[in-house]
């Protein structure tokens, strides 16, 4: 059994045992742990926190084997290298441990916010039992309505509407899931470019970060920023393109589907929207 007082033994007189071979090399790691895990107060790092000393130390442990292995006495105690490496270990800790939280608090807030922008699934209308069409109303405009609104209505729905504007239910579905095929093809689309977004979200706030985090003046900061800019700039682009893609039919696609010109699509829905909109009093 190890008595205490060889436990207190300072590194350099560990550090004498282990090349005399008295101290296997595991067993030399493991002094020079439990010194470091006594004596936390001469580093004076973490503030004393004990739980951040040890986690550090944890993450320090591994590099020990290689610190014992490139030691040359020098002119240098052993105590001085293992102080040296413990003060500039903990600095590269730090670092990681900063761009670590920093980046969680970037994926959260991104994360959280396109959480925000997520769609609802669509309520489906349901038809009654009797349905009728105004005299006024043609039939082929009740179809462009219906095709307009393909994504927002059931199969029984289609069945009343084909059969109040005297069509064949079949061929009308047929043509419901035509543009809902369309819109699975958009889906994928949309859904890649949106993840090229929430990537690029990342990055602006990662040297937005980096950028505030860094000493004013230095040529790290000028750096941050301008990839900051060019991020911003690509970014802004990304979204404008985002936002120019449509989920719902456009009257150009509809056209395609009936195989008639897209300006008889644009007078039929402009004549309806305007035989149903209110009254102004």
């Amino acid at each position: 059994m190890e008595s205490g007082a060889e436990c207190e033994t300072p590194l350099s007189g560990l550090h004498q045992l282990y090349i005399m071979g008295n101290l296997p090399k595991k067993k030399f790691e493991g002094r020079i742990f439990q010194y470091l895990v006594k004596n936390h107060e001469k580093f004076r790092i973490f503030d004393g926190n004990m739980d951040s000393w040890n986690d550090f130390l944890s993450w320090l442990y591994p590099r020990l084997a290689r610190a014992v292995d490139l030691y040359k006495d020098l002119g240098s105690s052993f105590d001085a290298y293992i102080t040296g490496l413990v003060n500039s270990a903990a600095r590269e800790y730090l670092c990681r441990e900063t761009d670590h939280n920093m980046t969680e608090y970037i994926c959260w807030r991104a994360r959280a916010e396109e959480n925000i922008l997520f769609e609802n699934e669509p309520e489906y209308l349901q038809a009654d039992s009797h349905m009728s069409i105004p005299d006024d109303i043609k039939p082929r405009q009740v179809l462009f309505l219906l095709l307009k609104s393909y994504f927002f209505v059931s199969e029984e729905f289609v069945k009343q509407v084909s059969k109040a504007i005297g069509m064949n239910a079949g061929l009308v579905q047929r043509m419901v899931d035509e543009l809902k095929m369309r819109r699975s093809e958009k889906e994928s689309e949309i859904f890649e470019l949106r993840e090229r977004l929430h990537c690029q979200y990342y990055r602006c706030l990662a040297y937005q970060k980096r950028m505030i985090s860094a000493q004013p003046g230095t040529v790290y900061r000028e750096k941050m920023l301008y990839r900051f800019e060019r991020a911003r700039k690509r970014y802004q682009s990304m979204k404008k393109r985002l936002e120019g893609k449509r989920m719902s039919a456009s009257n150009r696609m509809i056209a395609e589907i009936l195989g008639i010109p897209r300006g008889t699509v644009d007078s039929g829905l402009h004549a309806i929207k305007n035989r149903l909109a209110p009254t102004v009093q």
